[in-house]
């Protein structure tokens, strides 16, 4: 637990400068934070076999195109530039007929990597436009995913009796879901109305800020239902009593992508 509360508190020091910051800074420490995450699903595959080396570097590339393709947009928004779609599909299903061995890279290879490039690339592109909109709609995300999580743990271990997914994640349960959802929901609420002096429909605001925290514990369960799938306890352990970086940014790289939508309606 000691080791756990000193890597939060200098991941702190570092994070909350860097976001303050914004611009250049935070988009380059959000590409390396991109790529080590995507390092890690790759590293998920490497357990079955071995990739390329060509197409680790491949796909890391298109990983960071799709990542840094908006910087040039001045319209600030959540539009994706199809031709960096079709380059992407181009660069990773190409090498299928062009390394002639399927044992080494086939198309089960490409759709892996494709999957990864888009599962990852588009929340953190996400996470960059988000920071480019309002420093503001960033830190309301990151209260969504803290204080539910906090909250879910909390009211889990005090009164948390029915299990939500026993395989997926035995420890978390129905009262804990519940529990974060409305406590995020409310903390999260009073934030918004806050930070953007919010006049509009208070009772949409909160069932929307409500759906947010709903979708945050989602992609918590996803990302451990592909821990469970690979039959690991952790992404990887670059954060000490933390584990990997998908184990920290799970809920909010999901929830960036819900966000992209959502945000029309704030």
């Amino acid at each position: 637990m000691k080791v756990r509360i000193i890597s939060a508190i200098v991941l702190l020091l570092v994070v909350i400068p860097i976001i303050y910051m914004g611009g250049i800074p935070f988009y380059i420490a959000a590409s390396i934070v991109g790529v080590l995450g995507f390092r890690e699903l790759l590293k998920l595959k490497e357990n079955e076999k071995d990739i390329p080396l060509v197409m680790k570097f491949i796909s890391i590339l298109c990983f960071v195109i799709l990542v840094l393709s908006n910087l040039e947009d001045r319209s600030i928004d959540f539009i994706i530039d199809y031709r960096i779609v079709s380059l992407i599909m181009l660069l990773i299903l190409s090498p299928m007929v062009l390394i002639h061995d399927f044992k080494k890279y086939n198309i089960n290879d490409a759709l892996f990597l494709l999957g990864s490039v888009f599962f990852l690339g588009l929340s953190f592109n996400f996470l960059i436009t988000v920071r480019m909109i309002s420093i503001n709609y960033l830190v309301f995300l990151l209260l969504i995913t803290v204080f539910t999580d906090t909250f879910a743990w909390l009211t889990g271990n005090l009164i948390g009796k029915h299990k939500l997914s026993k395989t997926v994640s035995p420890k978390k349960t129905w009262e804990g879901f519940i529990g974060g959802s409305l406590f995020g929901t409310f903390i999260s609420s009073v934030f918004y109305i806050s930070a953007f002096n919010y006049t509009g429909n208070i009772y949409l605001l909160i069932f929307i800020i409500f759906i947010l925290t709903v979708i945050a514990q989602l992609g918590d369960l996803v990302y451990s239902s592909i821990k469970r799938y690979y039959n690991i306890k952790d992404f990887g352990n670059l954060i000490p009593g933390h584990g990997g970086i998908l184990d920290r940014l799970d809920s909010i790289l999901f929830l960036l992508l819900a966000f992209s939508f959502i945000y029309y309606y704030l």
